[in-house]
């Protein structure tokens, strides 16, 4: 969906979009696996720029639902996860910050994104929110015990026979001091 300038002169758009999986480009590590649902509204705003400029930003406000795979941060075996976001977000037109000289920028004017020509693409957006919404790591389990650092094996299914690695002497000081503390 594109929302454009010319149409929010008018009056704000309340949009709700289902977007299946595969439209939106996710990258290799993560796939959708129910269609992705958001609703909201987009509206003008009218923002004044020195004495004599008006520009027109673009308001976002909504939500989206989906969930999606992705691989644990330790295994690497699939991880199915839900995925609710709410967003509030302000576009201005590319450009309209340029040439002015260097100042501090404020907290609200670091939350300001740009549009480019005469609107917004709304699956842009909304793909941009699903990615940020996502945590850091997701793990399959919390008592997930990851892979063998030697041979790879995936140690949730099978134990490997790979010899225990030997203490690193480096660490013996810190050992013996330990052992004292604790007596």
């Amino acid at each position: 969906m594109f929302i454009e300038i010319h149409e929010l002169e008018l009056h704000p758009i309340d949009f709700e979009e289902k977007i299946r999986p595969g439209v939106l480009d996710l990258g290799e590590d993560l796939r959708q696996v129910a269609p992705l649902h958001t609703a909201g509204r987009a509206q003008l705003v009218e923002e004044q720029h020195g004495k004599h400029k008006i520009v027109k930003d673009i308001r976002l406000d909504g939500s989206l639902e989906t969930r999606v795979e992705l691989a644990c941060a330790r295994c690497l075996e699939p991880v199915v996860q839900d995925v609710a976001h709410r967003f509030d977000l302000l576009y201005r037109p590319q450009g309209t910050d340029s040439g002015r000289e260097e100042l501090s920028v404020t907290t609200a004017e670091a939350e300001v994104s740009y549009y480019q020509g005469e609107g917004l693409q709304l699956e842009d957006v909304v793909q941009e929110q699903l990615l940020l919404a996502l945590p850091l790591k997701a793990i399959c389990r919390d008592g997930c015990k990851g892979l063998c650092p030697h041979c790879g094996k995936n140690l949730n299914a099978e134990q490997c026979a790979c010899a225990e690695p030997l203490e690193d002497p480096r660490w013996s000081a810190l050992k013996d001091i330990r052992g004292k503390l604790d007596h």
